[in-house]
């Protein structure tokens, strides 16, 4: 494999896009290899990077399936239960408490 073009933030040519250019334009990378490289030079650190890819290669985005949607409204549905007390908390439990506020802080809650 030969080296990338590397390329200075916001000079590369038309006809490139990250991943999240290509998703907005309703793309994806679709198993093409990087392309070409973009930098961004930082003061006291090494240059933040970013992987650019070709448009024309680009394949169009996969529907979402009823079973996808299915599947993904259960994981959800499970980071928003509470393993202590199995309610949804209606909110995604953050993984440093591991439970919902009501079940992390109980004292604060009989005191308000």
């Amino acid at each position: 494999m030969g080296t990338l073009p590397v390329y200075r933030w916001r000079l590369a040519p038309d006809g490139y896009a990250t991943r999240r250019q290509l998703r907005a334009l309703g793309l994806r990378p679709g198993g093409q290899d990087v392309a070409a490289q973009l930098e961004r030079p930082r003061r006291r650190r090494g240059p933040l990077v970013a992987y650019l890819y070709r448009i024309d290669r680009a394949k169009s985005v996969r529907p979402m399936t009823p079973a996808k949607r299915a599947a993904l409204a259960k994981a959800n549905a499970a980071r928003r239960t509470c393993p202590e007390c199995r309610r949804d908390a209606g909110y995604v439990i953050p993984p440093s408490l591991g439970t919902c506020a009501t079940c992390a802080f109980p004292d604060e809650q009989r005191a308000a």
